[in-house]
């Protein structure tokens, strides 16, 4: 992927949807919800504070994370979806 988030901004590949319940229904794509989690493919360099200090991001690529449901921005790229989003849309890392 040639694609470098700027700012304080990251890059997610969602975790795929579950495609059968846990009694082994298989779900139709309309039926299924929206993934809240994914991992961290790109992250930017961090974002500059009201007094001109940059502040470090503290999100790395690798990271599982929580975030929104609807958060950020989808992008298709190389026939693989992302999604673009700040930081501070991210909820949690998963340890």
């Amino acid at each position: 992927m040639n694609l470098k988030p700027l700012g304080d901004r990251v890059i997610v590949k969602p975790k795929a949807p579950e495609e059968k319940t846990k009694g082994g229904i298989i779900l139709p794509d309309t039926a299924q919800e929206k993934p809240m989690e994914g991992e961290i493919v790109a992250v930017g360099t961090g974002r500059i504070a009201d007094d001109g200090k940059k502040i470090n991001m503290e999100l790395k690529v690798g990271d599982k994370v929580l975030y929104g449901k609807y958060s950020g921005t989808e992008v298709k790229i190389d026939d693989q979806e992302f999604l673009i989003m700040r930081e501070s849309d991210v909820y949690a890392i998963i340890a």
